[in-house]
């Protein structure tokens, strides 16, 4: 697709409609808004940005970009980790990140309805505060709503609560053409017509914009435990997962950590934790409406866990000590950032099964490469986030072995069964990758979606199918 500058004249108009604080162009652009989470994934300047703070003005500067096909990259807080809000083509980089209010609550319905910009934090605190949960958790607290539903976000308590897509009852949002539609509605049931709200869910931007959300709420759990469990090698970690899966014990979240990350992130933070000797760890956290039940189930797992070749099991039932885990773990991926030079990441998902014969594969690779290789993340659902770090190999190397060592696992992954990404997305520095997993004929289906939407390609170009 041939694209158009955008002109000084196209900047002034912009500033017309939207509003002359809120138009930045040229060296007036942070350098923030060259990249996302990850610089490393690549780093674009777009020609201007928008931030918009109405439906409105979303949809008048996609008028003017589809009038005069100008590229228009979304982007909520910038978090993400595959370079999903990157403007990898300039043009408009149209931000949603003061879209940030919290517009309704809704108590007959269970739903709150929120812009974009939302962070999951804030929705997450505001909810509690009026005794409802809002229950997707990403390791990222200060990533927007708009984002996580745009990747479908999942995070660790997915395997208890699932994920963002579950939590979506409708949206407003702005096509390519600058026209506003709603997809789904606050009902129960719907099966009137094709589901445009979950294809929307997960699709990055490439669609559409979404303005306004309708969330749906839960009651929160009264009482939440957390285990942490030892064992002396990861076969016998993971191999624990299925046990729990296959019981009737529900546990809200199932995660391992090697135990070089675990040092790496207790070190991080400055925190103890109550052992750090074994070599691979699982999580596990049980909620539930009393006391009683939720022990009860922590007991039975624990004997599951010590049955299965545990070394140990500590149970975390005080603010202090869940903080304290939890907190390690949702650091991994800065406490790595800190220890290396550069890394790339990415976020495989494989058959729950198949973990530990995944994370053996990386280990012979490591060797093979001498590239530092650590994999964590959500054993209750496959999905494994994987660091490639440089530390002190010669950046040359480091740049020529590492994309190979890439695809090999996602090759690895799609033997196995596995998908590219659980929750990351696609981004631009994922799209061959999925390429070569979904084969031509999949790939040509989903050209044929974005052309119904978005016949000039001018939004999100480059990513998820190029």
């Amino acid at each position: 697709m041939e694209y158009q500058k955008i002109t000084p004249e196209g900047v002034e108009y912009l500033r017309q409609i939207i509003s002359p604080d809120r138009v930045f162009y040229g060296e007036e652009i942070e350098y923030d808004y060259h990249h996302d989470e990850l610089p490393e994934l690549g780093t674009h300047a777009p020609d201007v940005v928008v931030q918009a703070v109405t439906t409105e003005e979303v949809s008048a500067a996609m008028r003017y970009a589809y009038e005069h096909v100008i590229p228009v990259t979304p982007r909520g807080a910038g978090t993400g980790l595959s370079g999903g809000a990157v403007p990898i083509y300039g043009g408009i980089l149209l931000s949603v990140e003061k879209m940030n209010r919290i517009l309704e609550w809704d108590m007959e319905t269970m739903t709150a309805v929120v812009e974009p910009g939302v962070l999951v934090m804030e929705l997450a605190n505001a909810a509690e505060e009026r005794g409802v949960f809002y229950p997707p958790e990403p390791g990222e607290k200060t990533a927007s709503i708009g984002g996580n539903v745009m990747t479908n976000a999942g995070g660790m308590k997915a395997v208890g609560y699932g994920v963002t897509r579950n939590y979506v009852v409708s949206m407003e949002c702005v096509l390519p053409d600058g026209k506003v539609m709603q997809f789904g509605s606050n009902v129960a049931k719907n099966t009137s017509g094709y589901d445009i709200k979950d294809l929307v869910v997960g699709s990055e931007g490439t669609l559409c914009i979404a303005t306004k959300l309708r969330m749906r709420l839960i009651h929160p759990p009264k009482v939440s435990y957390t285990l942490l469990v030892p064992y002396g090698s990861l076969e016998k970690c993971v191999g624990t997962v299925p046990k729990f899966i296959n019981s009737d014990l529900n546990p809200t979240a199932i995660e391992y950590m090697p135990k070089s990350l675990l040092d790496d992130a207790a070190y991080y933070l400055n925190k103890i934790m109550p052992h750090k000797t074994a070599d691979s760890y699982l999580i596990l956290m049980f909620d539930g409406s009393s006391t009683e039940d939720v022990e009860r189930r922590c007991d039975q797992a624990a004997e599951i866990c010590l049955e299965n070749g545990a070394e140990d099991v500590f149970l975390c039932n005080t603010d202090e000590r869940k903080e304290a885990v939890w907190s390690v773990r949702g650091s991994a991926l800065e406490a790595l950032k800190a220890s290396t030079t550069d890394m790339d990441e990415c976020d495989i998902v494989v058959p729950r099964n198949r973990i530990a014969d995944f994370s053996r594969f990386a280990d012979t690779k490591m060797e093979e490469t001498g590239i530092r290789i650590s994999i964590q993340g959500h054993a209750g659902d496959g999905n494994m986030h994987i660091q490639l770090m440089r530390d002190d190999m010669d950046p040359a190397v480091f740049a020529d072995r590492y994309p190979r060592l890439m695809t090999e696992m996602y090759a690895k992954a799609k033997e196995m069964g596995g998908q590219v990404s659980g929750e990351h997305g696609i981004g631009h520095a994922r799209v061959k990758a999925l390429e070569n997993h979904m084969g031509p004929d999949m790939i040509s289906l989903f050209h044929g979606i974005k052309a119904v939407f978005d016949e000039k390609h001018i939004l999100n170009p480059g990513k998820v199918i190029g």
